[in-house]
């Protein structure tokens, strides 16, 4: 492949990819956390059904889309490179539950100049509030109506990988080795990969192709553990409470109160951690919250984790009763430590976007991946850029330039021209 390759692959995937993820981002995938079932939502199967038909439409001979949600694709090696590492590309269809992703609108905005962007009637996109937005200038834009998410996490991943799998296919010259296609549902919700086979999968090491900004390579993710946290109170008349009530509500309003203040999301980036209050509610009697803690390192992770359970020993302490106790669950861990290893493989997604025009940017992942978990499954597993920013909300955007550069980068990455 020579180096004006490159042009040729951005002009040759740009109206295909387009088409593709305007299709994919117009079925409806949200996942619901509150589901009893998996997938949590059936209507996850009408995305997933459509890639198992589109992949074998695109000529891949090994397709299968299992009961429970995994569509698990393989092209073999090219003949002479059966020794070559086998390389896995995975992406998840679901879209987050916390904001619609029903009926999506995109706006396309062509040639971007730095302007303002209208998201219907009541939000905008500004450079002054998303100052990434600078680094677009002359890109073509798909975003939100107002109105729903757009759903780039992670259809942006999904399209990118599936017009990599129609360009190779294509192109039957180019020699690569085994490439293994996973795409996973609920990965919104912590359960993509509850029931991902490794094994049938068949990869030696993967890519999830879910980051954001162009040239991001993920390799290290926080630590993150749940903590469930629940006050028993007991209600007096307050006109003779004295000595006697027991509000739940103060309860965890003091324990909330005794974590570190700048130990909250939003005063923290780049490798620091986090208490972050999701859920409460309550009355006098009874009160729950919910947190998540998160640290990229394991001793500090610990840490926070032991900290909050401290701070509810001390309130019963002071009570001289159990009036408050709580309850932690690991999620997942850093992916650094399975990872960190293979440097050959952090080198290759180097340089294939390098190949591509894209400048690497190493960044922690200021939360987690499918890739988090299979790599302690037994499969290490990065994380790419997609060309999304903004996830989860009306304000969610992609560049269609980016996306292009990250089907570049995956071509590249999974072929040995």
């Amino acid at each position: 492949m020579n180096p004006s390759s490159v042009a040729s692959i951005a002009q040759e995937v740009r109206s295909a990819l387009l088409e593709r993820f305007l299709r994919y981002v117009g079925i409806d995938t949200q996942s619901d956390p509150k589901s009893s079932t998996y997938p949590s939502t059936q209507k996850q199967f009408n995305l997933l059904q459509l890639l198992h038909d589109e992949l074998l439409a695109l000529g891949v001979p090994l397709v299968k889309l299992d009961p429970r949600g995994y569509v698990l694709a393989q092209i073999p090696a090219t003949v002479g490179y059966e020794d070559r590492p086998a390389l896995g590309l995975i992406a998840h269809v679901d879209t987050s539950p916390d904001f619609s992703g029903a009926n999506v609108s995109p706006q396309i905005i062509e040639d971007y100049a730095g302007q303002t962007i209208a998201l219907g009637e009541h939000a905008e996109l500004t450079t002054r509030e998303f100052p990434e937005l600078k680094e677009l200038l002359g890109h073509t834009l798909i975003t939100t109506d107002g109105t729903t998410l757009l759903g780039a996490d992670d259809k942006a991943g999904v399209a990118e990988i599936m017009e990599a799998v129609r360009y190779i296919m294509a192109h039957p010259d180019l020699p690569h080795g085994k490439i293994c296609i996973g795409f996973t549902p609920d990965e919104e919700i912590g359960a993509g990969v509850d029931y991902f086979d490794v094994k049938a999968f068949g990869a030696d090491f993967a890519f999830t192709v879910d980051g954001g900004r162009e040239g991001e390579l993920e390799y290290e993710n926080f630590n993150a553990a749940t903590a469930r946290v629940q006050a028993t109170g007991r209600s007096i008349h307050p006109g003779y409470a004295k000595g006697k009530l027991v509000n739940a509500i103060e309860v965890i309003y003091l324990l909330h109160a005794s974590l570190p203040h700048l130990a909250r999301p939003e005063f923290t980036e780049g490798y620091e951690g986090f208490y972050h209050l999701t859920h409460f509610h309550g009355d006098v009697e009874h009160a729950e919250a919910e947190y998540i803690i998160r640290d990229h390192k394991r001793e500090l992770f610990e840490a926070k984790k032991a900290h909050l359970e401290h701070i509810a020993t001390e309130i019963n302490t002071a009570y001289q009763r159990e009036v408050i106790s709580v309850e932690i669950t690991d999620s997942y861990y850093n992916m650094y430590d399975k990872v960190a290893e293979h440097t050959d493989m952090i080198d290759r997604a180097k340089a294939a976007m390098e190949r591509a025009g894209v400048v690497p940017r190493i960044t922690p992942i200021r939360g987690g991946t499918d890739g988090a978990r299979l790599s302690y499954m037994g499969l290490p597993c990065p994380n790419l850029f997609t060309g999304g920013a903004n996830f989860h909300g009306k304000y969610e955007y992609a560049s269609l330039d980016t996306m292009c550069r990250a089907v570049e980068t995956l071509i590249y990455l999974v072929t040995e021209a």
